[in-house]
């Protein structure tokens, strides 16, 4: 077995990750990778020790990043600076700052749009009947609620949709770096004016976040509206995309979920959540010494763990490789866990039941029109392509 593999796009577009990642929880739990393109680093695979780590923002560190990078691109530019790469003070500060946005009053006065614009893309959908999933839908509802949270006016929401999707699966890493910069550069002029004319969005509620008496700068603001934005639109998308061909391969679990969604509904979602786990990994840097799964890990370490393996952990995920949207309990750390628990989950998990529900009330049939294509990244996993062909499940009325 090759562990380094896991560094190469080429493991996840073949699907081989989890093979390399069960072999590392019996054999290496807690495995040294030596530098080379990337820095030295450790590897965790096992539930235990992710979520150790997860759970201690002290011992282990966020603000020098929390995604693996090419030694060749340097630091994280938003190490320290943004809410998921800022540690205790900064980050509950910034924390703060947002949490109203996503609180369950504020989620339940933008459920109804949400399910108007959800009931909207799929009759789109439907009446093509030839769709790419991961563009036609799931692409499109997660960037129009991040947009409506940020007050981003419509017309300039298809070129954020296009940058996004080329920032994570544009073919080359030089498109992947322009499109992100086009994002950057897009958030760079909005923060400038919301500091000028602020409004009641998020953006203008982060130009007016103060730290240590004075206010966040603009570069600051621009970076955390990116990692909102990317962080709110990329994983959601992945997850509805990687959700959706998991049904596809399990009929079974697709008609119980059309069978009675209401019943379903929560704990599928749940189990996707695991199943899926677009969010490859996540990293931190050990602040002192310390001892995990039998291995002696010095101050300045670098570990990256492995969230997809944890959630495939036989120790606390019976049948772990089984997709059963009956399981419970499921704990997956899917949405990270401890301070840095996603700020933004109760929203992704609002977001993937408008699409199911939509999709088990109306679509009568829905099967794969041609071969997915997966990402090649460390980073995000899931389809970049799923071609569907879909018909109703009954007649639906014409507006006279």
């Amino acid at each position: 077995m090759e562990p380094d593999a896991l560094l190469l796009g080429s493991t996840y577009r073949t699907g081989r990750q989890h093979e390399i990642w069960a072999w590392m929880r019996e054999h290496a739990p807690v495995h040294r990778h030596e530098p080379g393109a990337f820095p030295g680093f450790w590897s965790l695979t096992r539930y235990d020790e992710i979520k150790e780590v997860l759970r201690d923002a002290d011992a282990y560190s966020s603000s020098s990043g929390i995604l693996l990078r090419p030694l060749e691109q340097g630091a994280d530019p938003g190490g320290g600076r943004t809410l998921a790469l800022s540690d205790p003070g900064r980050h509950q500060a910034l924390r703060g700052a947002v949490a109203n946005w996503f609180a369950p009053r504020a989620l339940r006065r933008l459920a109804e749009s949400m399910e108007r614009t959800a009931s909207a893309i799929v009759g789109e959908c439907l009446a093509a009947g030839r769709i790419d999933f991961v563009t036609d839908v799931a692409a499109k509802l997660p960037v129009e609620v991040v947009c409506s949270f940020m007050d981003i006016p419509a017309t300039d929401r298809p070129d954020l949709v296009g940058w996004a999707t080329a920032a994570f699966c544009a073919d080359t890493p030089t498109e992947r770096s322009l499109a992100h910069l086009e994002i950057l550069e897009y958030f760079t002029d909005l923060a400038e004016r919301r500091r000028d004319e602020p409004g009641e969005d998020l953006v203008s509620v982060l130009t007016r976040v103060r730290l240590d008496g004075e206010l966040l700068p603009v570069e600051d603001v621009v970076l955390n509206c990116d990692s909102l934005f990317v962080g709110a639109t990329e994983n959601v998308r992945q997850t509805l995309a990687a959700g959706m061909l998991a049904l596809l391969e399990h009929p079974a679990q697709w008609e119980l979920l059309r069978a009675d969604f209401e019943r379903f509904a929560d704990p599928a979602i749940e189990e996707i959540l695991r199943w899926t786990s677009t969010g490859t990994h996540t990293m931190r840097r050990a602040t002192r010494p310390a001892e995990l799964g039998g291995r002696a890990i010095a101050a300045g370490d670098l570990l990256v763990c492995w969230l997809p393996s944890a959630n495939r952990d036989g120790a606390h995920f019976p049948r772990p490789d089984v997709f059963d949207l009956t399981r419970a309990p499921n704990q997956h750390l899917t949405l990270g866990f401890g301070p840095h628990y996603c700020v933004g989950t109760q929203l992704a998990r609002l977001e993937i039941r408008a699409i199911l529900r939509e999709f088990t009330g109306r679509v009568g049939r829905v099967a794969l029109d041609g071969a997915p294509e997966f990402l090649e990244s460390p980073v995000i996993g899931g389809p970049g392509r799923l071609p569907l062909s879909l018909s109703r499940s009954t007649p639906e009325p014409i507006d006279p």
